[in-house]
């Protein structure tokens, strides 16, 4: 049974830097791409960050444009986690952050790509 586990979440005030954790179970984590993406309410889902698998290769990371700056996504196949971490959190990043796995071996930032889901933690920025 494959197993997504988000964590990590939480409150912080704005400025502040905060590490996701998504901790995958029931495949092998080397052969599948890790996705971050993230919902805000009355929001589409949109994507955040992602990495690509490396059973063959050195993992890539791909991020959104707007948050490019901020984010340092990486994966430790000894854990099977991947980490996302976000710096100088803003009130607009305020959203239940979602994980999601795929054996594909290009990346991508469509949520159709991704066959297995986290349930999803939630990420509150105030000010």
């Amino acid at each position: 049974q494959v197993q997504l586990i988000e964590s990590g979440g939480g409150l912080v005030q704005v400025g502040n830097s905060l590490t996701l954790c998504c901790a995958v179970s029931g495949l092998t984590f080397s052969r599948y791409a890790v996705v971050w993406f993230r919902q805000a309410p009355s929001k589409e889902r949109e994507f955040v960050a992602a990495i690509s698998r490396n059973a063959e290769n050195t993992a890539v990371a791909d991020y959104a444009d707007s948050m490019k700056d901020r984010l340092t996504i990486s994966r430790d196949n000894a854990k099977n986690t991947v980490y996302l971490q976000m710096n100088s959190l803003k009130t607009e990043d305020t959203a239940v952050y979602y994980c999601a796995a795929s054996s594909a071996v290009s990346l991508s930032r469509r949520v159709g790509a991704y066959d297995y889901w986290g349930q999803g933690t939630q990420v509150t920025v105030s000010s």
